[in-house]
C-alpha cells in the first residue's frame, strides 16, 4: 500500500473548484442586473415567463448570488413569485 504524499499537492486545484456556482468570482468581472438595463422586462405577478427563470426545480427562489439580480429587484421579484404562488399561476 503506497501513501500519497500530501505536503506537495495544491489546495483547490481540481476543476470541480472553478465550476462551483457558490464561491465568489475575483472580481475580473461583474455582472450587471438584468433586470436594471435598459428595456428590461416588467417584475410583475402576471409575467409568468419571466418569474420562472428565477426559480428552482424544486420550486425555490434562486438567490442573487447565482442570479445576479440587484438587492432592490430582488425583494420585487421575491414579492411578485410569492403572490403568484398564492395565485395559483406558478
Amino acid at each position: 500500500m503506497k501513501k500519497r504524499n500530501k505536503k506537495f499537492q495544491r489546495k483547490g486545484t481540481s476543476s470541480l473548484n472553478k465550476l462551483s456556482l457558490f464561491q465568489k468570482n475575483d472580481g475580473k468581472f461583474s455582472k450587471k442586473c438584468p433586470l436594471s438595463i435598459k428595456n428590461a422586462p416588467i417584475v410583475d405577478y402576471k409575467n409568468i415567463a419571466l418569474l420562472k427563470k428565477y426559480i428552482s426545480d424544486n420550486g425555490k427562489i434562486v438567490s442573487t448570488k447565482i442570479s445576479s439580480v440587484s438587492h432592490g429587484k430582488q425583494k420585487k421579484l421575491t414579492r411578485e413569485i410569492k403572490k403568484a404562488k398564492i395565485l395559483g399561476l406558478i
